[in-house]
């Protein structure tokens, strides 16, 4: 089984062949082809390839299934005995994708 560790959005995803991930907010359209070339890992059942920090040549072929936003993650301060209370919610963006194959 073959499978990478790849770097987008600031955050690193492992991935093999055939996966869907939701990755932070890329802008490209839907059904669109995407490259990730910050490639920290590449193995497979003989080898593995250690990027300092990245390796050479090596690419995740992906293509990006949909746009879309989180579920709602509520964020709530509150200070007792003063009567202070904030209520607000934060929809965080993402960009799905499917792997179609590791170079």
């Amino acid at each position: 089984m073959i499978f990478a560790i790849v770097e987008t959005g600031g955050k690193q995803y492992k991935v093999s062949p055939g996966q869907k991930l939701k990755v932070e907010k890329l802008d490209v359209e839907s059904g669109a082809n995407l490259s990730l070339d910050k490639v920290l890992l590449v193995a497979d059942d003989e080898e593995v390839k250690l990027g300092t920090p990245y390796v050479e040549g090596a690419k995740v072929e992906t293509k990006v299934l949909s746009q879309g936003r989180h579920d709602k993650k509520i964020v709530f301060k509150y200070h007792s005995k003063t009567r202070y209370k904030k209520k607000k919610g934060h929809r965080q963006p993402y960009t799905e994708l499917e792997v179609v194959s590791v170079k």
